[in-house]
């Protein structure tokens, strides 16, 4: 439950020996590249490296060419794989331009028979007119104008009867159109009339292909073509199939090797030539220090440092989250937030507790948690949903308190028997609408909410520590002062409340009135502490004035973070509340509608309450908890990877 140890190193060496060093750190999958100009203060003679990729091209024709003969060509990571670089290359040079060949060829086939079959299509509706497109080609003082119009246009064109080249000979039809053709006379003005009258009718222009003979004999034609294409398209098929039965193996090994190299040439973003060396700065994780330096260590002419990142927080140490695996399905809602900071506290093991919890109590019924868990499952299991991961464990805190309430579904007295089987009990022990439940829910959450300030204070006051900010771990509203200060108060009201009188002066000054005056001097006190000679504001009118209100402003906060928590307890009985209006409702209907109402009630009801049951836990820890003392500025670790699109 906390972020794990990363390294800083720092490998400098010759030219030559930058490839060894590029592969290997690829190969490791452990190493994170960073920017050495960061690292170094004299960077004036630091020249980046540009060399161009020579992996690049060759990998995206090789996929191109792949894709487009279906080749399904996966990462594999190559073991013991010998071959150089150069072989590499000519190997996929000479498969890609054989692949290409066939798919080119599979393209040309492919658009052939396109154009055929759709030259079919038009001419068929020209078939039965008994037209001999050669002879009507002939016409000189007519063009012909071959289309279509729709029904409705059609049998208006009797209204143009005056102009004898207003006529139309259907072929075919449809249910919306006649196919045909009209013939408009050469000469410019009537043509322009007779094509514009037609334009008004809708007629759809259609441009056939040239058609020497009658359309049945050139369908017949282009059928016999097809045949052959479609022959020459298995063919061409076969050829594929032939070839992937005997390179697809080796191709995918040498596919996977070429994407590794692409891959790692991204390292060389990274480095920088000083003097006929280079500067390679990166990190990697503690538990790999043994096997970096031993590996380091067979390549001549480099040599390495490491450093802690602890030394190195000014350079942003990149977080890997180390959490056991139940606490690892809320890393999505952390890093949602903001990955920790190197020397910050990891909060995930806080979110996966609390949400938990929080969405168990507030979505209590056994029923409708074992369906969220349910449906949970199947996110993650079809649909690899992150948050279906977090619906099965909120399900089952769901079912948990649901059998403390004694709710299956709604139905309030389910349990009952059970409760009698196990406990002797002659009914559920908690009724959640009787007024002093009620009154326990309220107090409850309330108590709920004190305990997790008070958590999230505690965590405030460490994290800030280690990441050395006296101001928050000592003198804020959520370090120690505030601790003091918020603890005491809801004490004393806790005492006064059960007739306990602890509230006197020393108690109010000392306890209360005192960490109230520490707050409001918080930034002077803290730059103090840190040794900073600067430490006094430069208008202490200004500063006063300003402290006041935001001291004010915290007072308010303490009341209302922890009346926020009264949500938790609010939802408990709505849902008591909202399934009962699904049952009155249900009663009011009988018979087959009862049945009916109870599903269709319980289906909505699961789906609201379980979003805004969601949205609000969610809000709860953002809002409430991290907002005490989550910074949430780290940056992932992302080590380059061989396959990895995002390296």
């Amino acid at each position: 439950m906390s972020v794990k140890k990363v390294k800083a190193i720092n490998i400098i060496g010759l030219l030559s020996e930058l490839d060894k060093v590029v592969k290997f750190c690829g190969d490791s999958e452990s190493f994170h590249p960073d920017d050495a100009m960061s690292f170094y203060s004299n960077t004036q003679d630091f020249i980046p490296m540009s060399d161009k990729n020579p992996y690049s091209a060759p990998l995206q024709s090789l996929r191109s060419a792949a894709d487009m003969a279906e080749w399904k060509l996966e990462f594999r990571q190559p073991k013991n794989f010998s071959v150089s670089d150069k072989g590499v290359l000519k190997y996929v040079t000479s498969i890609t331009e054989r692949l290409e060949a066939l798919v080119n060829e599979k393209l040309r086939i492919r658009q052939e028979i396109d154009l055929c079959r759709r030259k079919i299509e038009q001419v068929a509706h020209f078939k039965g007119g008994n037209l001999d497109f050669l002879e009507i080609m002939k016409c000189k003082y007519i063009t012909p104008c071959f289309g279509r119009i729709p029904r409705e246009s059609y049998e208006k064109i009797e209204k143009f009867a005056e102009n004898p080249f207003v006529m139309f000979f259907k072929c075919t039809e449809d249910d919306t159109h006649y196919w045909g053709v009209y013939f408009s006379p050469n000469e410019p003005s009537e043509k322009q009339t007779v094509d514009r009258i037609f334009s008004s009718l809708y007629f759809e222009k259609l441009e056939v292909p040239d058609i020497a003979g009658k359309p049945e004999d050139y369908i017949k034609k282009l059928g016999d073509r097809l045949s052959e294409l479609e022959e020459k398209q298995t063919a061409n098929k076969k050829e594929l199939d032939d070839l992937f039965e005997a390179e697809g193996k080796k191709c995918t090994t040498y596919y996977s090797r070429l994407q590794a190299l692409d891959s790692y040439h991204a390292i060389k973003r990274y480095v920088y030539k000083y003097h006929g060396s280079f500067i390679l700065v990166g990190w990697i994780p503690e538990n790999k220090e043994e096997y970096f330096t031993s590996q380091l260590d067979e390549i001549q002419s480099i040599e390495y440092s490491l450093s802690d990142g602890k030394e190195e927080l000014k350079y942003s140490p990149p977080v890997i989250l180390k959490n056991p695996p139940f606490i690892r399905l809320y890393e999505f809602y952390v890093k949602m937030y903001g990955l920790p900071s190197y020397n910050e506290l990891d909060p995930t093991a806080l979110v996966a507790f609390t949400y938990t919890l929080f969405f168990g109590i507030m979505f209590g019924d056994v029923g409708q948690g074992f369906v969220v868990a349910l449906i949970g499952l199947l996110m993650w299991k079809f649909k690899k949903m992150e948050i279906g991961r977090i619906l099965i464990p909120c399900g089952i805190s769901g079912m948990i308190f649901g059998s403390v309430y004694g709710s299956v579904f709604g139905f309030e007295h389910a349990l009952d028997p059970v409760y009698k089987a196990l406990f002797g009990l002659n009914e559920k022990p908690v009724e959640v609408m009787e007024p002093d439940t009620i009154n326990m829910i309220i107090y409850g959450s309330v108590a709920i909410g004190i305990v997790t300030i008070v958590i999230s204070m505690l965590m405030n006051i460490v994290s800030s520590i280690k990441r050395r900010d006296a101001e928050s771990a000592y003198f804020g509203p959520n370090g120690i002062a505030g601790f003091v200060f918020y603890v005491s108060l809801v004490a004393g009201l806790v005492c006064q409340m059960l007739g306990i009188e602890i509230m006197n002066i020393a108690y109010i000054i000392g306890l209360i009135v005192l960490p109230l005056v520490v707050m409001f001097l918080r930034e002077p006190l803290g730059r103090l502490a840190e040794g900073k000679k600067n430490w006094q504001p430069e208008s202490w009118g200004e500063y006063c004035t300003q402290s006041f209100f935001e001291l004010f402003e915290m007072c308010l906060s303490y009341v209302t973070n922890t009346m926020s928590f009264l949500r938790i307890g609010a939802y408990i009985l709505v849902h008591a509340g909202m399934m009962l209006v699904v049952f009155t409702l249900a009663d009011m209907m009988g018979g087959a509608g009862y049945i009916i109402m109870i599903i269709v009630g319980n289906g909505i009801v699961m789906a609201l309450e379980a979003l805004l049951v969601a949205i609000q836990v969610l809000r709860l820890d953002y809002y409430e908890i991290f907002s005490r003392f989550y910074v949430g500025e780290g940056r992932q670790f992302s080590p380059v990877v061989a396959g990895k699109k995002d390296n």
